[in-house]
């Protein structure tokens, strides 16, 4: 007599939503690509709801739109916004010249723009490699300038950039992303130790798998589910997930923390 197979537990339930606790109350944060349902927005939200000011941009005018109204749930107004395309020097500064304008400086910058794709190496063309560099990679670079600027001549700041466990781990089709979130973690690092002395810190997050609309749109859904299969909780996290540990990293709870780069997973990275 054979033993009967235990079926498979189900995957466990997100927790509850956090409730906020002034985290940081009075500070003045800017979150890129923060338009959509994806982690930037979910990091403006939390951002706020833990006491912060908040503005927000994002290259889509419209959607940056609608962040900023769904943001006044928790403000009590609409939340300052400016469009911004990374790639773009001139607007990368316009952006940060306006953020100091209208909140009177930028104590934390969350860097979240990136660009994904699905493409094996032999026919990955160019167009396709530049392209995520140039957002996720040098999109990176150019607002950690611009902000480190502004930080170390007030004396004060945090940078917290958005990677990716494929910045560790291996993953097919991915070499373009995988290539720039190593990047975005180096970085990190570098930035870090450029900015110590100034009393700002740079630090990053490392999600494993975030489900928002957007990965849906460049990653098949069979290879999601393997993905997700993959996590330890049987689940991907929920975008505000990863959106607390940018949280804990923009607080004063993580001020001897800087060069880090934390994993946000249920596996090994």
């Amino acid at each position: 007599m054979t033993d009967s197979p235990v079926p498979p537990a189900s995957p466990p339930e997100p927790p509850p939503y956090p409730e906020g606790r002034n985290l940081l109350s009075g500070r003045r944060v800017l979150v890129t690509a923060a338009a959509g349902t994806g982690i930037g927005f979910a990091a403006a939200k939390r951002c706020a709801e833990e006491g912060a000011e908040v503005m927000v941009s994002d290259r889509s005018v419209d959607r940056l739109a609608e962040a900023a109204e769904q943001l006044a749930e928790v403000l009590g107004h609409t939340a300052p916004s400016v469009p911004c395309d990374v790639t773009d020097e001139a607007e990368v500064q316009a952006m940060l010249d306006r953020a100091v304008d209208t909140m009177g400086g930028v104590d934390v910058l969350i860097n979240n723009a990136g660009l994904g794709g699905n493409a094996p190496i032999v026919e990955m063309t160019d167009d396709q490699w530049h392209s995520v560099i140039d957002v996720t990679l040098t999109g990176t670079f150019r607002c950690t300038r611009a902000a480190l600027r502004h930080m170390l001549e007030q004396g004060s700041g945090v940078i917290v950039n958005n990677a990716s466990v494929l910045g560790w781990r291996a993953q097919a089709n991915q070499a373009h992303y995988a290539a720039a979130k190593a990047g975005v973690m180096a970085l990190t690092r570098a930035a870090a130790m450029e900015a110590a002395s100034s009393g700002v810190r740079v630090n990053a997050v490392s999600p494993s798998l975030a489900l928002h609309p957007f990965l849906n749109k460049v990653m098949p859904d069979d290879e999601l589910d393997e993905l997700r299969a993959a996590e330890a909780f049987g689940r991907a996290a929920e975008v505000w997930e990863v959106a607390n540990v940018m949280v804990f990293l923009a607080s004063d709870l993580s001020s001897y923390m800087t060069g880090e780069v934390v994993s946000v997973s249920s596996q090994h990275a």
